[in-house]
């Protein structure tokens, strides 16, 4: 099977959602997926999903708490760093069909990775192995990079009028 480059960005909800669809589908058809998520460190409801199919999915996170904006501590950055080394090792293993790098556009964004870091790892790929990135603010050399860009456009959101994460949907 030939593996792409596909790129889930914008400012809607469902980047990471999609990710775990995807994942999903893979397992089911028996495929080996790499789930690396980025800036990340909380146990929301689809790590304990994941949790459960860890035969086909190795799911892991490179973030303390949940890292969103702000000044990235060391410990921020470090955890990217490894996650990102992981990540490359995972794809080069020949053990997973699909590598996930999820929220990795953001963790350029807060230079916690950089565009190069994520280019030499799409340079890295065999032809074998699907390449997910997700996260807001993709880097335009990203998206030329990629074979398959989505963006999840904001029309409406709830968050506005105080609606908080809710457990199952959101989190």
């Amino acid at each position: 099977m030939k593996g792409y480059i596909q790129v889930y960005t914008g400012n809607g909800k469902g980047k990471t959602t999609a990710a775990l669809g995807l994942a999903l589908r893979a397992a089911g058809a028996g495929l080996k997926v790499f789930f690396a998520q980025f800036m990340k460190g909380i146990k929301s409801s689809e790590v304990h999903a994941l949790e459960k199919l860890s035969d086909n999915i190795t799911f892991r996170q490179y973030g303390s708490g949940c890292f969103i904006s702000g000044t990235p501590e060391e410990e921020d950055i470090r955890a990217s760093q490894n996650g990102l080394k992981e990540a490359r090792e995972a794809m080069l293993s020949g053990r997973y069909h699909i590598i996930v790098l999820d929220e990795a556009n953001v963790a350029v964004r807060y230079s916690l990775l950089t565009t190069e870091d994520l280019l030499d790892l799409i340079g890295l790929k065999p032809d074998d192995v699907e390449l997910v990135i997700t996260g807001r603010d993709a880097d335009p050399a990203i998206i030329e990079a990629a074979d398959l860009v989505t963006e999840m456009k904001e029309v409406k959101h709830y968050y506005p009028k105080g609606v908080s994460a809710r457990t199952g949907i959101e989190k």
